[in-house]
């Protein structure tokens, strides 16, 4: 089964952000400014790319999809990061209706053959452990029947982590949350040219049956002042530790993620 992971890196689209802008020249404007890319890099090679780097199943495809406004320098060094990590793809798309740009997108790098599409969506500051392609998979064997009967399953690992990175290293809190994205992914029948970005992570429970798997952790859920959920008023606010020794030898092992690359990232020039 082909799996396909893609990552909105920055797009400027119509709809899909919790806040929105008057004019698409503000959102424009504020995507691209330099603090906000600046902690998007940051979070991309902190957190996002160095798992996808060591799955332990290779074959998959990283989607990647970018504005055609966004200026050369952050493309270049886009692509930069990408370099060592063959199974990326990036797409420049100019601004449309976000849902169904993102749907074309993923159908143009999806094979269409006679076996079911497996998909999950990552943001720029999450990441996915390092067996998780390898899993996905297991699990979609697993309910080959099932998928046969409908027309879109949900596969949940909820297990995993909520993050930041900053000087200091890593902080985090554990979390089972349900159907948290990055390691959410939507299985799809050969016949369905849906796509994972046609639903709400939020909301599969009501449009599709779904599975969840827990007791390995799957997933980090990247945590900074940028996160587009947490710019509305009234948000909970959620406490994060420091991990200690062991807690960044665990991201190491699980996610390549590298405590001491994070510090090295956030420190001051």
């Amino acid at each position: 089964m082909q799996v396909i992971g893609i990552c909105r890196f920055s797009y400027p689209g119509q709809g899909g952000f919790q806040v929105e802008h008057e004019t698409l020249e503000d959102r424009i404007a504020y995507l691209y400014s330099p603090e906000r890319m600046d902690e998007r890099f940051k979070t991309f090679e902190a957190f996002t790319l160095p798992p996808l780097r060591a799955q332990t199943d290779d074959d998959f495809t990283f989607l990647v999809v970018i504005g055609e406004s966004m200026p050369d320098v952050y493309r270049q060094r886009l692509e930069a990061l990408l370099e060592e990590i063959p199974q990326a793809v990036v797409q420049a798309h100019p601004p449309g209706r976000h849902r169904k740009v993102m749907q074309n997108a993923i159908n143009s790098v999806r094979r269409f053959d006679n076996e079911p599409s497996l998909q999950f969506r990552m943001d720029d500051d999450d990441a996915v452990a390092r067996r998780y392609v390898e899993c996905l998979r297991d699990a979609a064997q697993d309910i080959r029947k099932l998928s046969r009967k409908h027309r879109e399953i949900a596969i949940d690992f909820n297990q995993g982590f909520i993050a930041t990175a900053g000087s200091a290293g890593i902080s985090a809190k554990a979390t089972n949350g349900p159907y948290t994205t990055a390691a959410l992914a939507l299985m799809f029948k050969p016949s369905n040219r849906l796509s994972v970005m046609n639903f709400s992570h939020v909301k599969v429970a009501q449009k599709m049956p779904t599975v969840t798997f827990t007791g390995e952790d799957m997933l980090v859920r990247g945590h900074n002042e940028y996160n587009d959920s947490r710019q509305k008023p009234g948000v909970k606010k959620i406490q994060l530790d420091p991990l200690d020794d062991l807690g960044e030898e665990h991201f190491r092992e699980v996610f390549n993620i590298d405590a001491d690359l994070v510090r090295d990232l956030y420190s001051p020039a």
